[in-house]
């Protein structure tokens, strides 16, 4: 069994048990979250429920495991001749979520 949810303006598959990363959500890790914006729900192989455009009644349980930083990202500009250089970085936040259980 596995769900297509979106979360914070992104599409994930969820299966149970399964540790997703998702950008960082201002929960302190070990609360518990109800996602309800499933998109398909399928329950085996035959059997697949696709929303117009979110499946009614249908909802995942989650568990923020923690949160964490990705890896370093370094941004370069310049124009040629001209003496412009920019060297900025930057390094995006994320969060654990443990789906727990696909209802629906």
């Amino acid at each position: 069994m596995y769900a297509l949810v979106e979360f914070k303006g992104r599409q994930y598959r969820a299966e149970k048990g399964a540790l997703l990363r998702v950008d960082k959500i201002d929960a302190e890790p070990g609360s518990k979250l109800d996602i309800d914006s499933v998109l398909l729900l399928s329950r085996g192989e035959n059997d697949i429920v696709i929303g117009t455009p979110y499946v009614a009644g249908a909802r995942v349980s989650v568990v923020v495991e923690g949160h964490e930083k990705g890896k370093k990202i370094i941004v370069f500009k310049y124009k040629p001749k001209k003496d412009y250089r920019r060297k900025t970085g930057h390094r995006q936040q994320y969060s654990l979520i443990k789906i727990e259980d696909i209802a629906g």
